[in-house]
């Protein structure tokens, strides 16, 4: 079920009506579990039971954990949890990708093998529940929390529908104490319920379907060399796409929570007007990232045991990062350039510690190029099928290929330089205000209108009602 359709709004309606009758709040958290159950549903019915299959799994290991002292049997406990969780994971996720490449292992000794025919499905949003999931046994083994006495409330959090699929990924401290008490959005809470839920479809069904989809579509789907100026608008339109994208779900689920009376973490915050690449990841997809952080990158050691291990953990989490996103090279080597840019950043940090050149609005909008440059270099990783794609087009960016062609037409041209130029406006003059305190100082009538105007948007554009990118993930 996407958020992108008719069958949503109807079900969001429903849900939304049966929230607001004066039932009890246990059987208002039941019909929202089950309600959560049936959004899931919609995809691939059997599929349910992986989400049983977690909830059983982590509810009573992280009982088992909380309840043993000897840290032994602790450790057992939690290694059981990893287990199960990256074990269906892999199975689904990484099953074909390590045939593929336990075949090409063999055949560089001179084995042939040939694996039988992977046909199984991959799970919508199976990386972020079980990241999710995983976090609730993580943080009782750390000692960060104590397991909720609900099994309901647990369920719920696990399978919470707005944000189930792809994200945020929201940490058990931040959703299950919310579902202790009675909720019910206030008259302010559901009017920036819909607002968000209105700017998140803006983003997804006008600027990342409407607008830069085909653009993006067409250059990377070309099949042929292609001239650099497409190249550049191809990648750029790409870069426009995942995040209106990406942030158009994000924020859409927010605005669903919030019209159901719960609060959701913020997943974005205006990366392309990031300085530097731990400012960008601090603003990209914040909720994986800062998982990364608490749950891979420091108990890997972070920072604490010399230069050369903070290297190595640092390079460890960005590449399992890029694995994350799909079983493909093209996603590690993705990951792979974030943490070298990242360790580049940090070694001349060290070097220059305290420089004044960091604090010069000269040096600082340099940087800031940069980091978008090189981001958008990164893009072409994440969206190319394959490696002869991708280093095709870096080809075709610095302007090195023969016999390209052009394949996108001036008028498209022209909407990407317009959109893409609007949208890193938009972040620049966002970085460090919130959308809040915008509104706050915008005239009620100001906001009716882009409101208006942004709905009138949705209706009107025929869009293909294709799925959110990160459904794959």
């Amino acid at each position: 079920m996407l958020f992108n359709s008719l069958t949503f709004i109807v079900f969001f309606a429903v849900v939304l009506a049966l929230h607001n009758l004066p039932f009890s709040w246990r059987v208002k958290k039941t019909n929202l579990l089950l309600a959560s159950y049936l959004f899931y549903a919609a995809w691939n019915p059997p599929f349910v039971l992986l989400l049983w299959l977690s909830t059983l799994v982590d509810w009573f290991v992280a009982r088992r954990i909380y309840a043993e002292e000897r840290q032994p049997h602790r450790r057992l406990w939690l290694i059981a949890s990893i287990a199960v969780n990256l074990g269906v994971l892999g199975f689904f996720k990484y099953g074909d990708f390590l045939l593929q490449n336990w075949q090409v292992a063999m055949a560089s000794v001179g084995v042939t093998y040939t694996p039988p025919p992977w046909s199984i499905v991959l799970p919508v949003g199976i990386s972020f529940y079980t990241f999710q999931t995983m976090a609730y046994s993580l943080d009782i083994y750390l000692r960060r929390a104590a397991p909720t006495k609900s099994f309901l409330d647990f369920a719920l959090f696990v399978t919470f529908f707005p944000q189930l699929v792809a994200g945020p990924i929201v940490r058990p401290t931040q959703l299950i104490p919310q579902f202790a008490q009675p909720r019910r959005a206030s008259l302010t809470q559901l009017r920036w319920g819909l607002g968000l839920m209105t700017i998140g479809l803006f983003n997804k069904v006008v600027i990342a379907d409407g607008l830069l989809a085909p653009v993006a579509d067409a250059v990377f789907g070309a099949g042929e060399p292609v001239l650099w100026l497409d190249a550049w608008l191809g990648t750029l339109a790409f870069s426009g796409q995942i995040f209106c994208d990406f942030a158009g779900y994000s924020t859409t689920a927010i605005g669903v929570g919030l019209c159901l009376g719960f609060s959701l973490p913020n997943n974005f915050q205006f990366p392309y007007a990031a300085i530097g690449f731990r400012d960008f990841w601090s603003r990209w997809h914040i909720s994986l990232s800062s998982w990364l952080r608490d749950y891979l990158y420091i108990p890997l050691g972070g920072n604490r045991k010399g230069r050369a291990r903070t290297y190595a953990n640092l390079m460890t989490t960005m590449l399992l990062g890029g694995l994350w996103h799909g079983a493909s090279w093209t996603f590690v080597v993705w990951g792979g350039l974030h943490g070298i840019f990242l360790a580049i950043e940090r070694w001349l940090e060290e070097r220059f510690a305290g420089a004044r050149i960091a604090q010069n609005v000269v040096f600082q909008f340099f940087m800031a190029l940069v980091t978008y440059f090189a981001v958008n270099i990164t893009w072409v990783f994440f969206r190319a099928q394959d490696f002869s794609t991708a280093f095709g087009m870096i080809v075709s960016m610095v302007g090195l290929q023969t016999d390209a062609i052009a394949v996108v037409p001036t008028i498209r041209v022209i909407h990407t330089v317009v959109v893409i130029g609007s949208l890193v406006s938009v972040h620049w003059f966002m970085r460090e205000r919130s959308l809040e305190d915008v509104a706050a100082r915008t005239p009620t009538w100001l906001l009716g209108v882009l409101w208006g105007a942004m709905l009138f948007a949705i209706i009107t554009t025929q869009g293909t009602g294709d799925a959110f990118i990160y459904f794959q993930f």
